[in-house]
């Protein structure tokens, strides 16, 4: 899509705007580039990229900025992370709990900008599990875990199931399957389904589903450390709006569960950078992201989030060995 003069210039203009802040111009470009281009050149190209969504010109300034679209093919073709040791200190390996809340200080701490960790889930264990008729289609759905935990869900179904069916499900779910995780609840049931009614079967497949996610969803925990350094970052300070919206992402977590499980399903370190998709939900925002693993299995992820003007080779870094770190010392812990 671009030459390789065009390429070069997109390139230093991002790596300047990253550095300084502020809209770069043709002058700081044609400094910047290594390159025997006039200012008309340099203009003609800038007006290419801008045309092509991979720049724009605040209308407070001469110069340009990058765009999300233009962070992404940088990020994507453009960017070689510098593979130098950070002076990472070990994590402690006693304790799950501390591994996850250190881990997410030091991912503040090194990039001076938010860490958050996804924690590892628990087995979603059941210890008793009741349905209640609302309505016709309609049931509620109780789970009760050994600890005491109690999860409500509505359950909508094709058929109407009748007081005595629904006794009939539940009572075989508790016989049958009390103290299994959903997980394996689910795999068992899936090969005995032949040898129950049909309908009942189905209700207690939809049930094992819906109890899959609200376990799943109660049992998610992200640990945030370091939300006051976006204070300090000038795309936030001079916008008070977006830097509430930020702060609103990381009270309510549910936005950033989804984006975290989304990372833990690619391999290595992933980039989100914000206004692409619906996927980060501010503009000004981007996360780096990777997955930890424990004895070859994800178990969860990390990340840090930042302004889109952010050092993308040094934050790779950090979070690439921060999940290699926190993956070392949960398998240390198990041993």
């Amino acid at each position: 899509m671009l030459d390789d003069r065009a390429r070069l210039l997109l390139k230093t203009l991002i790596e300047r705007y990253i550095a300084d802040g502020q809209p770069v111009g043709s002058r700081t470009l044609s400094r910047a580039c290594g390159l025997e281009l006039s200012a008309a050149t340099i203009r003609n190209v800038m007006s290419d990229l801008e045309g092509l969504g991979l720049i724009a010109s605040p209308h407070t300034s001469a110069g340009r900025v990058p765009t999300a679209r233009g962070y992404r093919l940088f990020v994507d073709t453009m960017l070689t992370a510098r593979r130098q040791e950070l002076k990472a200190p070990l994590l402690p390996a006693d304790q799950p709990q501390k591994v996850i809340a250190r881990a997410a200080h030091l991912l503040s701490d090194l990039s001076q900008f938010v860490g958050v960790v996804l924690a590892p889930r628990r087995g979603s264990v059941f210890r008793h599990i009741e349905f209640l008729r609302l309505s016709e289609k309609r049931l509620l759905l109780i789970i009760v875990t050994p600890d005491g935990d109690v999860q409500n869900r509505v359950l909508l179904t094709d058929a109407d199931y009748q007081p005595a069916e629904l006794i009939e499900a539940s009572n075989y779910l508790n016989a049958h399957y009390s103290g299994m995780t959903i997980e394996q609840v689910r795999a068992r049931l899936q090969a005995e389904v032949d040898q129950l009614r049909s309908d009942v079967a189905l209700l207690m497949q939809a049930a094992v589903q819906v109890g899959a996610e609200a376990m799943s969803q109660a049992q998610s925990q992200v640990v945030i450390s370091g939300e006051r350094n976006l204070l300090a970052v000038s795309d936030f300070s001079s916008d008070m709006d977006q830097l509430r919206r930020a702060f609103d992402l990381f009270e309510q977590k549910a936005q950033l569960i989804r984006l975290l499980d989304i990372s833990s399903q690619a391999q290595g370190v992933r980039i989100f950078i914000g206004g692409e998709s619906q996927t980060v939900p501010l503009e000004e925002l981007s996360m780096v992201s990777a997955p930890y693993v424990v004895d070859g299995q994800v178990v969860g992820t990390l990340g840090v989030i930042g302004p889109t003007r952010m050092p993308y080779d040094r934050v790779i870094q950090i979070v690439d060995i921060t999940s290699r770190l926190v993956g070392n010392a949960l398998s240390q812990g198990k041993g």
